[in-house]
């Protein structure tokens, strides 16, 4: 067994640290097995103009989640599990077959629980001649020691930055300490792919974009989060910051996030961007994509 896949042992892949043994069968938070299980794959046309551009990016939906983020839109896949298990062999011949459609890029979405497998599919697909740029579309919540295993291997990172109040994650994702957490998890991808490299297509092929969704009735949150980047990144990072925020899955039910962000909300975080002159970001209109994208099974 590679050593790498042998850490499925004890797994501390993620900040959880469940320390449960996969390779027996043991099940942890994220319900993750040894073998990877996948949601669907699909050319997906509605992320980031520089990641989807006119071709589509290549996503392959990872079932399972190391968050419970009870307005997850995707909750069929990363909170009940939808999916099949497949071999890691098969998933680099997914890749593959991705790239044959003339996708912009591979873009591994919620893929943190099956870090260990995916390296060695995309070694598997790198000698099968996958040369597209790789997308690692995450929660955030990493642990820094897994991310370093993918240097090499991940060209662009995606990852979501929720909250700066972790009193927040523990609230609506069930996590501690997210915020920590994340920030030292965006940081390290930073060091491995450093600034945004674009092509002459506008597409990116190397660097970090920070996703952030702005919430309803917790805008000094998003204020907190846009401050940090513009502080800390400076500048070398984009920013996505997603307003198209509509309940779902247990937000309906709950008080401060069952309704969608009014206009006044989304303007003074416009107003805020321009505020702290975040030069990099990027700012999808009120309602944009929503739900414009159902995913459909690709077998």
């Amino acid at each position: 067994m590679d050593r790498n896949l042998q850490k499925l042992k004890q797994c501390e892949i993620c900040p959880h640290k469940c320390k449960v043994n996969r390779i027996n069968g043991e099940i942890g938070r994220c319900n993750s097995g040894k073998k990877v299980k996948i949601a669907l794959y699909s050319t997906h046309k509605f992320e980031e103009p520089c990641i989807s551009g006119k071709k589509g990016s290549g996503t392959i939906f990872f079932s399972n989640c190391n968050l419970n983020c009870i307005y997850c839109q995707n909750y069929e896949i990363s909170q009940l599990g939808k999916g099949r298990e497949i071999e890691i062999e098969e998933l680099a011949n997914i890749m593959i077959k991705q790239q044959n459609r003339g996708v912009e890029n591979i873009n591994l979405v919620t893929p943190t629980s099956y870090v260990v497998q995916i390296i060695e599919a995309i070694k598997i697909a790198k000698d099968k001649g996958l040369k597209i740029p790789i997308v690692y579309n995450t929660n955030g919540y990493e642990n820094v020691e897994t991310l370093k295993l993918l240097d090499g291997f991940i060209d662009i990172y995606l990852p979501d930055f929720k909250y700066y109040y972790s009193k927040l994650g523990e609230k609506y994702s069930k996590v501690k300490n997210y915020f920590n957490i994340t920030v030292n998890a965006i940081q390290e991808m930073y060091r491995q792919v450093g600034k945004p490299q674009i092509n002459d297509e506008g597409i990116i092929q190397k660097g970090v974009i920070i996703r952030h969704l702005v919430l309803p009735n917790h805008i000094e949150n998003s204020k907190k989060i846009l401050k940090w980047i513009k502080e800390n990144m400076n500048d070398n990072v984009y920013v996505s910051i997603m307003a198209q925020y509509f309940p779902t899955y247990k937000a309906k039910e709950n008080d401060k996030l069952n309704r969608k962000l009014t206009k006044e909300e989304y303007e003074e975080i416009i107003d805020y961007v321009y505020s702290i002159n975040l030069s990099n970001g990027y700012m999808q209109d009120l309602g944009e994509h929503e739900e414009e994208y159902v995913p459909k099974w690709d077998v």
